[in-house]
């Protein structure tokens, strides 16, 4: 893997998980967010594969939208974890 890469795929995490962060609420800071953001990416990944749905967009928006996806399911995952817990 390049720096290139690793860089985008920062770059992505930080965009999908602060957009995930603002729609579901429960922000976990800059670094918090690229996590979420990545694994939401693996996630939405799996999730369109899985249920056929074609992404809506090509390229770098398309990337992101799928791990914006990924981002939220994975945020109201939590949430539903830290809600039993209480």
């Amino acid at each position: 893997m390049t720096l290139e890469t690793v860089l985008l795929w920062a770059v992505v995490g930080l965009i999908a998980g602060w957009l995930a962060s603002a729609v579901v609420g429960g922000g976990y800071g800059v670094v918090g967010d690229i996590v979420v953001g990545v694994v939401g990416a693996f996630l939405g990944g799996f999730i369109f594969k899985e249920t056929h749905i074609k992404v809506p967009f090509d390229g770098l928006p398309g990337v992101i939208f799928v791990a914006f996806i990924g981002a939220v399911v994975l945020l109201l995952i939590f949430r539903l974890i830290r809600r039993g817990r209480a």
